[in-house]
This record gives C-alpha cells, sequence and structure tokens, in this order.
C-alpha cells in the first residue's frame, strides 16, 4: 500500500502534466493545438520558444531522476536547454513522447520513494530535501505551463491581428 504523502505527490506530477490542475491548464492541455511550426516560433523577444520549454521539462524530469539515484551532478547548458530539432510533426511528436515517457518514469520512482526519506536530501548539493524536490517539479510544471499558455496567445495574435477599428 502506498503512503498517502507519496501518493498526493505523485497525484500532482500528473495532475500537472495530464490534467485536472488546480491552477489551470496542465502542461498537456496547454500544448493542445500547438502544431511543430508553431511550437518553434519565437513570439515573445527574448523568451524561449514552447518546443524548447518542452524540452526543458524533460531535462529538468530526467535532473531529478539522476538524482533520485544519488547523482547530484547538475544539468550543463545543453542538457537544460537542449536544441530544437527540425520543425517536423515527428519530432514534436517524439518531445511530447519522451515527456509523458519522463513523467511516468519520475511518478513510478516516487511511488518506489520510501516516505521516510521525504525530509532528507536526495544528494548533497544541492541539500533540498526529496519533498521539496518532486513539488518543487510540480511547481516547476505549473510556471512553464503559464509561459506555453502565454506563448500561445502571443501566437494567436500575430496569426489573428486585430481588425483595424
Amino acid at each position: 500500500m502506498m503512503d498517502a504523502e507519496i501518493e498526493r505527490l505523485e497525484t500532482q506530477l500528473r495532475r500537472m502534466l495530464e490534467g485536472e490542475a488546480w491552477h489551470g491548464p496542465s502542461v498537456l492541455e496547454a500544448l493542445q493545438d500547438v502544431t511543430p511550426e508553431l511550437a518553434c516560433l519565437h513570439p515573445v523577444a527574448g523568451a524561449h520558444s514552447i518546443w524548447e520549454i518542452v524540452l526543458h521539462l524533460a531535462s529538468t524530469y530526467r535532473l531529478v531522476l539522476r538524482r533520485i539515484q544519488g547523482n547530484d551532478s547538475p544539468l550543463s547548458s545543453e542538457e537544460d536547454w537542449p536544441s530544437v530539432p527540425p520543425p517536423t510533426a515527428s519530432n514534436w511528436q517524439d518531445a511530447i513522447r519522451s515527456l509523458r515517457q519522463l513523467n511516468e518514469e519520475l511518478r513510478q520512482a516516487v511511488r518506489a520513494f520510501r516516505p521516510e526519506r521525504l525530509d532528507e536530501p536526495l544528494v548533497a548539493s544541492p541539500p533540498y530535501t526529496a519533498y521539496t524536490q518532486f513539488i518543487g517539479i510540480t511547481q516547476h510544471d505549473a510556471y512553464h505551463a503559464g509561459q506555453i499558455a502565454m506563448l500561445k496567445k502571443a501566437l494567436e495574435s500575430i496569426s489573428n491581428p486585430p481588425a483595424p477599428a
């Protein structure tokens, strides 16, 4: 039987990616109707593209999985914000599939995590507790889901400029 706190953490990880998030659209809900062509655009100067954000989210799942295994090596710049491949439907589907898979792997790791270790650091550096890492990744997802929603609005305003008055 799964510990209640572990179950709550795992549920939040699922909801932030798939749906039923308290704050609003989950990551995948925010990604609905985003085409590969739109995902790679930069409608806001100096901001990341939707595709870059998706790859970054996958990277942070890999980071926490690494920390669960005791590996405290930080993400390199290329790991943190990987380069976007050519904007094909296949590459976009691969990016979404990888995000889903890594979220599932993280949820499996959380389900298997011993609850008595939640208040202990996963690794020495950074010394955040396991609980902080697990709930923190849901906060990270919420932050970027909001960015994706704003980027979609910016893309819509480019595609459908308001009619002159």
